[in-house]
């Protein structure tokens, strides 16, 4: 089972295609660290490494960015530059009623008193995080809305430095902005369905966040504008990612159902990863 592993130099993104294409449709996942991993989220090996692979570095900070605007860009700057972006799926607004919470580096959504809990890590840069989002993720939707399950959600930024650029950085500050806005379910979904097509593009400007914000209602607001253009939680961003490295987190995504990994190939598709929840109680 090939997963996506950082800590090794770069490679192009069509190897990292070529490579997949030979594979067929193993899991993978992509991770910060220069191990070969293991667990039931997969194994790395030489025909899985990501185009994201880069030496070592726990650090949030990026590297040189390769943003199509710059970070200070201001609300509604960018012109013609920033794409237009997608609504969330429909499913999101189910969870629009939904608590959310921030304790230390861990966004919470659901009842706190839920019965089960789902730990979700991700990058927003990561494109099996994508993949983990439009498949076994739908599969928690009506739990959570029930208050069956609660979710927390670890949010890395470790592919800046493997890729260069600030996207996963900015992202990660956004989400957290939009909790206080009380809306995180909806924006979280709406970041992932914007992601670009290349892993390698450093697409999440502030400008493009703001952006994909205005897909979801009452999301806008001058605070939530603000925070987002000025990297206001920039500093919980780093607490999140040294929460995700202290956990002992090798990829994304990776997901725990009440204490115990869901294995890597049920989390792509909603149904195998319904078996999963089921087998630990939740329907």
């Amino acid at each position: 089972m090939a997963v996506h592993k950082a800590g090794r130099k770069a490679g192009r993104v069509v190897t990292a295609v070529a490579a997949a294409a030979l594979i067929g449709a193993a899991a993978s996942a992509c991770g910060p660290d220069g191990g070969d991993g293991d667990g039931d989220n997969g194994r790395a090996d030489k025909a899985g490494k990501s185009s994201s692979a880069a030496p070592e570095s726990k650090a949030p900070e990026s590297k040189a960015p390769k943003s199509k605007a710059p970070e200070s860009e201001a609300p509604g700057a960018g012109g013609s530059d920033v794409p237009e972006a997608k609504a969330p799926p429909a499913a999101a607004g189910r969870l629009a009623k939904v608590p959310a919470s921030v304790k230390g580096g861990v966004i919470t959504v659901g009842d706190p008193k839920a019965a089960h809990t789902v730990k979700v890590y991700e990058d927003s840069r990561c494109p099996f995080c994508k993949k983990f989002e439009e498949g076994g993720a739908r599969a928690l939707v009506g739990p959570v809305a029930d208050g069956k399950v609660r979710i927390e959600y670890t949010i890395a930024s470790f592919l800046d430095n493997n890729l260069g650029g600030s996207g996963s950085v900015n992202a990660a500050n956004a989400l957290r902005a939009s909790v206080e806005a009380g809306r995180f379910p909806q924006f979280h979904a709406a970041v992932f369905a914007n992601q670009p097509e290349e892993e390698s593009d450093d697409a999440y400007t502030p400008a493009f966040l703001l952006k994909i914000a205005d897909k979801v209602d009452g999301l806008r607001g001058a605070a939530f504008d603000k925070a987002v253009t000025n990297g206001t939680y920039k500093k919980w961003v780093g607490e999140a990612m040294k929460a995700f490295t202290d956990d002992g987190i090798e990829g994304t995504p990776t997901v725990f159902i009440d204490g115990k990994k869901a294995a890597g190939n049920s989390l792509y598709e909603q149904g195998a990863f319904a078996k999963e929840l089921k087998a630990a109680g939740i329907s």
